[in-house]
């Protein structure tokens, strides 16, 4: 029998609700047909937002999202994205798919979006193809209050107050797309235009900086020797192949080997997050300055007859286990990992929501965000896992992963179960706990084949159903979990 033993009386870290962001880019149908489209549309829609997406991210609570990318971030001209639509300039999205970009979604459209969602604003700024003064001219556009000539032009395009600004960060992916810069060469450059993106009024804005791709550990140790002290947060990105970059396939076509894979490159988060961590820790031993996972996710070949441009993939059981793992892993270094944004929102990658036409589908992935809500502003408990390890010779993990957390008198203890096939009977323990468990309920995730999705004809083939959760005196549960799970637990205590 495996077991998962929380520390009920040993108090960790708060986890940030702010893990569990979103991140929405110009590329493929994110944007366009994904959130926005547009105020003439049949589709139904809330001044121009599709509101079955809307009221899908709304039902998740998310607390932030990113925008306007990614690579398309650092081509990316403000200016183009406000005023009246018939006057704002048409472009060709070179990075993403060779079509045109009509700056139809910019600046207001974003914030308004936010705040129908009513999460937080996180924007990225042009360092690759832009300048000091136009970031220092869209920060003072955003957030400033008094006079100037951005705020006059703010006003004039139908928005007097400012916006709040909580999360901007300087630049995107500058070791790549975002100028094939070296780390030294941006730890300057971010020294600089961090110095312009002025604090306007008592509103915080969280400075972040751009942080390496996956294992690249020298980007880390010299933005943190060189520019530590001017940054609140560090981004890392981190993309779960199988098994590599070249060798990718289908999101539904892949083998028992190919799950193995996946898993274990899911699992590869927790070395990153602890090495990058202990970098970090040597110039802020505080850890004042967070970690910002903010792409992360699975990275499968497009679907057939797609763009390839769009990134437009499926999902499955798989998808939610990364997923499961991924948040687990987050929460558990919650002290460092503050911020967080999957990748994409809606139809680019690991997207939680997929559209086509009048049609919209929740994924595997939406179900998972919504069983870890729990989760979101509690305070992170450690627990540990005793379970076999998986998997062919070149790809074991460990069969099943864990996080808990509590909030006042409620306990929550996500896992997830990587087995193929068969059954698992799980012993919970919460150690230390002051009273006994007063009742427990359970939800799971699971499917019955490894290649089952959710689609547009069958949109409800995986979702969340209730488990059954047996108690076992003042502190202890048991639970049966069936293969490909992903499930939460919820205890009164």
């Amino acid at each position: 029998m495996d077991s998962i033993i929380v520390n009920a009386d040993l108090d960790g870290s708060k986890i940030s609700r702010d893990i569990y962001g979103h991140f929405s880019e110009h590329l493929g149908r994110c944007i366009y047909g994904g959130f926005w489209v547009g105020k003439d549309s049949d589709i139904p829609n809330i001044d121009g937002y599709r509101k079955d997406v809307v009221e899908a991210f709304k039902e998740l609570e998310i607390p932030n999202l990113r925008w306007p990318g990614g690579c398309f971030a650092d081509e990316y001209h403000w200016r183009d994205g406000i005023g009246p639509y018939e006057t704002r300039k048409r472009m060709i999205n070179t990075h993403w798919g060779g079509v045109v970009e009509d700056n139809s979604f910019g600046t207001h459209e974003f914030f308004e979006l936010c705040e129908l969602l009513g999460c937080k604003p996180y924007v990225n700024g042009n360092v690759g193809s832009g300048t000091v003064q136009e970031m220092s001219e869209w920060v003072e556009y955003m957030t400033f209050g008094g006079e100037s000539p951005m705020s006059k032009l703010r006003e004039a395009n139908g928005h007097k107050k400012p916006w709040k600004l909580p999360l901007f960060c300087v630049g995107n992916e500058n070791w790549g797309c975002g100028g094939n810069m070296k780390p030294e060469y941006y730890a300057d450059l971010y020294r600089r235009y961090q110095t312009y993106v002025r604090q306007y009024g008592k509103d915080k804005i969280f400075k972040i900086a751009c942080g390496p791709n996956s294992s690249d550990y020298n980007w880390t140790e010299v933005l943190m020797r060189e520019a530590g002290n001017l940054m609140d947060g560090l981004s890392l990105h981190h993309y779960t192949v199988e098994p590599d970059w070249n060798g990718r396939k289908p999101a539904c076509d892949f083998t028992e080997k190919d799950w193995y894979l996946t898993m274990r490159n899911a699992g590869f988060m927790e070395t990153l997050v602890r090495r990058h961590d202990e970098i970090m820790t040597k110039y802020d031993p505080d850890k004042r300055v967070a970690l910002v996972v903010d792409e992360w996710g699975t990275w499968f070949a497009v679907e057939k007859g797609t763009n390839p441009g769009f990134l437009y993939q499926q999902s499955t059981i798989r998808d939610a286990l990364v997923a499961g793992i991924t948040l687990n892993i987050f929460n558990n270094h919650s002290d460092r990992v503050r911020v967080a944004n999957i990748a994409q929102a809606v139809n680019v990658l690991q997207s939680p929501v997929l559209t086509e036409g009048t049609k919209m589908i929740k994924t595997p992935t939406w179900y998972v965000f919504h069983m870890y809500k729990p989760h979101m502003d509690a305070t992170m408990l450690t627990s540990r896992v005793a379970s076999n390890q998986i998997g062919p010779k070149d790809a074991r993990i460990d069969s099943v992963t864990a996080s808990a957390s509590h909030k006042k008198n409620v306990y929550t203890v996500t896992l997830t179960n990587a087995e193929l096939s068969g059954k698992k009977e799980i012993n919970i323990t919460l150690a230390g706990l002051k009273g006994k468990i007063k009742d427990a309920t359970a939800t799971i995730l699971t499917s019955k084949e490894m290649h089952v999705c959710n689609s547009f004809d069958k949109p409800n083939e995986i979702k969340e159903k209730a488990l059954e959760v047996k108690l076992s005196g003042a502190n202890e549960m048991f639970i049966t979990v069936p293969a490909m799970s992903v499930v939460t637990v919820s205890v009164t205590a």
